[in-house]
């Protein structure tokens, strides 16, 4: 599965470590990697082909080396314990604690590759990134943001059928307490995690609304983050929109994509705008769906390894589809509109796409922190690599934000683009 780079805000301490700390580093870092059982998160189902195993943690030991030519030597042991001792001596703050020291290092070490996409995760934030690319988490169901005008956290929208609307919490509710504790001050991550718990448990949110302070309980329990949005226009043409690629978004496209054929669809806009990317896993099997026979993409890495995920051509679409994107449209959004466009099942419209044509692996550590290093190139069914590139529409039309945002009916001239195109396409 391909893994997009989500940014955690977690501090941990612990207690103070006695200057081995380099040493004690080294060691730590020879041990995890000794007795890690590395998990392969960057890449999708068994029958795949070319798929090949990764390395045991006893052959990656064998590859490490310690001393001359490598960057973990004695000297850096040395180092770091001389480092470590400034710190502690001399920084003018007495509450940095040696978790905080190992995370920067390790954080650093990732950082030294120059790649946005590779970085070191702490537990709770590989936790929290394992939950993302999920799309399920144990909540109440509420998107939170901030209020410019108070700097509280607020409610944005409530997903339906969650606690959070059977609780009666509306957008703009300002979250004042949650569970008596003041949300002032606090990150938007802080509150959520206030709110977020063991399922079937309380939390009491202290609310304002209507400027009258409100005690609402709710409790909480699995939510799925929906992920897929969809409905019927006019002169029968389905819209569907793919808003990320997590794992519950397979099954969510296959219930819009049925909705909408038994609702007698003669054409589709897939909207893949703004659509980050995600799940390598999902988008192939969404490109299962619409594809035929042959490649939906293969990967490359460093050693010419190439894997391949296929499609056998059972479920192409047989009706005709506009597929819209944008310059956020990224990485696995990238995958199926690539696809698309090679196999020609539909005609791209908006403007170029971000460009991201590298997957990540992610390798969970023992002690419950991960690595998040870039692994391979994907490339496109025709052999193309839009790593930096993206990929060009068939039709360029601009977006127009003034006449969408000044609009009381929120114009959007690119989905009207496609609804032309759609309505030539279904005439022929």
């Amino acid at each position: 599965m391909e893994i997009e780079e989500i940014k955690g805000q977690a501090v941990y301490q612990k207690e103070k470590k006695t200057p081995c700390f380099g040493l004690g580093f080294l060691c730590g870092l020879l041990l995890t990697l000794a007795v890690t059982g590395i998990v392969l998160v960057a890449f999708g189902a068994g029958d795949d082909k070319g798929k090949t195993k990764p390395n045991t943690p006893e052959e990656i030991l064998q590859e490490i080396q310690v001393g001359e030519g490598s960057a973990i030597s004695y000297d850096l042991v040395s180092k770091l314990q001389t480092l470590e001792y400034i710190v502690h001596k001399y920084y003018y703050k007495d509450d940095i604690t040696a978790q905080q020291l190992d995370d920067g290092m390790y954080k650093g070490l990732m950082e030294a590759l120059g790649d946005p996409y590779s970085q070191y995760y702490t537990a709770e934030e590989y936790e929290d990134l394992m939950e993302s690319t999920e799309g399920v988490y144990y909540g109440i169901g509420a998107y939170v943001t901030t209020d410019k005008e108070t700097g509280y956290p607020k409610i944005s929208s409530v997903i339906p059928g969650t606690p959070a609307e059977e609780a009666k919490l509306r957008a703009n509710d300002i979250l004042y307490k949650v569970d008596g504790e003041s949300t002032d001050g606090l990150s938007l991550e802080e509150t959520v995690a206030l709110i977020k718990g063991a399922e079937n448990t309380s939390v009491v949110l202290t609310i304002i609304r209507d400027q009258k302070e409100l005690e609402i309980t709710a409790v909480r329990r699995k939510v799925e983050t929906p992920t897929v949005e969809h409905e019927m226009l006019d002169n029968g043409m389905g819209y569907l929109q793919i808003l990320e690629f997590d794992e519950v978004t397979m099954d969510q496209f296959r219930d819009a994509y049925k909705s909408l054929q038994d609702a007698n669809m003669q054409g589709l806009i897939l909207d893949l705008r703004a659509n980050p990317g995600g799940s390598m896993g999902s988008v192939v099997e969404i490109a299962r769906m619409l594809l035929p026979e042959g490649l939906v993409v293969y990967t490359e890495d460093k050693n010419g390894r190439c894997r391949e995920y296929e499609c056998d051509g059972s479920n192409e679409i047989n009706i005709p589809m506009v597929v819209l994107i944008d310059m956020n449209s990224a990485s696995a959004a990238e995958i199926l509109a690539g696809a698309i466009q090679d196999y020609g099942k539909g005609t791209l419209i908006g403007t170029t796409t971000f460009g991201k044509g590298i997957v990540q692996q992610v390798m969970p550590l023992k002690d419950g922190s991960a690595v998040k290093i870039t692994v391979s190139s994907y490339y496109t069914p025709k052999g193309k690599n839009i790593h930096g590139i993206g990929i060009e529409p068939d039709i360029e039309v601009e977006f127009d934000g003034e006449a969408y945002y000044d609009s009381e009916n929120s114009y959007d001239n690119q989905l009207e683009k496609a609804k032309e195109v759609l309505a030539e396409m279904m005439n022929k």
